[in-house]
């Protein structure tokens, strides 16, 4: 409940332009010493944070603090794939979202990552071209706020809910990408059965074609429906009905060239920043009941 709440309070925080948009953990660092009878060896700063975490949709800031660096050059390595991200300023990625900055005045080489994703999470390295190469690793925490307001108004049960709804609009001609997510199991479900109008989506029966599903198992597991070259026919009544849990459905609408009123006034639904509101306030509660237990003890 502590972590909870002190993941709450980050994504607080974010509500103000005025606040970094990354908070890092103070753990143990890989720090180098210098090469043996030489001072001017490059070596890592132990005080730089080792673990960073950030909110989706916002910019992530890994920092690398390289002293008696002379003339080698500072790399930035994805882990997971091995992917050389950026080299020295320049950035050898064709996702834009990567950059790497310093300023001549200091020993920061930071990796820059704006508007971070879940699956951005992970581990980077921060490399320097000596012989042998030396490393320094940073991990990368991804959080949803929205996630972390339902998991702690959850009783626990698991439960399911398409991303976006209760009402989507998509043009005729283009794809129609449903999202279910299961969250709070204790373990994922056997199966997902995707449904239109209470016909069952994916059938080997079916004429209609262009239709896949898609589903990432894992602590919380999500299924990908995607409905290609769109029609009106297609519009309706879609559900997510997990093994596990409850289904739960949207209604999709498919547009002829026309715009609804409820797109031209947005969605009624609170935004992040409203959600992050109520998350600051059920913290500060939850910090007031820990507080009082621990002074009646």
């Amino acid at each position: 409940m502590q972590r909870a709440a002190q993941f709450m309070l980050l994504c607080v925080a974010h509500i103000s332009p005025s606040v970094c948009d990354v908070a890092g953990g103070a753990g143990s660092v890989n720090s180098l010493p210098a090469g043996s009878g030489s001072r001017l060896a490059p070596s890592f700063d132990a005080a730089t944070p080792r673990n960073v975490t950030a909110l989706v949709g916002k910019s992530a800031y890994l920092s690398c603090r390289v002293r008696n660096l002379g003339n080698r050059t500072v790399s930035w390595i994805r882990h997971r794939d091995l992917h050389i991200l950026t080299v020295g300023g320049y950035t050898y990625t064709s996702d834009q979202r990567f950059q790497a900055t310093h300023s001549p005045q200091t020993d920061d080489w930071t990796l820059q990552i704006k508007w971070a994703q879940q699956r951005d999470a992970g581990v980077y390295e921060c490399q320097v071209s000596t012989q042998p190469v030396r490393s320094f690793f940073v991990t990368l925490h991804v959080v949803d706020c929205d996630e972390i307001y339902q998991r702690m108004f959850s009783d626990g049960v698991p439960s399911a809910r398409i991303l976006g709804g209760p009402d989507l609009h998509v043009d005729m001609g283009s794809t129609i990408n449903l999202t279910c997510l299961i969250q709070f199991s204790p373990e994922p479900p056997a199966y997902i059965f995707w449904y239109h109008e209470d016909e069952q989506v994916i059938s080997y029966d079916s004429s209609r074609g262009g239709v896949s599903v898609v589903t990432e198992k894992g602590a919380a597991t999500t299924s990908y429906l995607l409905v290609q070259d769109a029609t009106p026919a297609d519009s309706g009544r879609y559900s997510c009905a997990p093994s596990n849990a409850e289904l739960a459905a949207v209604r999709v609408h498919v547009l002829n060239g026309e715009r609804p009123a409820a797109m031209q006034t947005g969605s009624a639904g609170l935004s992040d920043s409203w959600r992050c509101v109520l998350a600051l306030l059920a913290a500060a509660a939850l910090h007031a009941r820990l507080r009082a237990a621990l002074l009646a003890s």
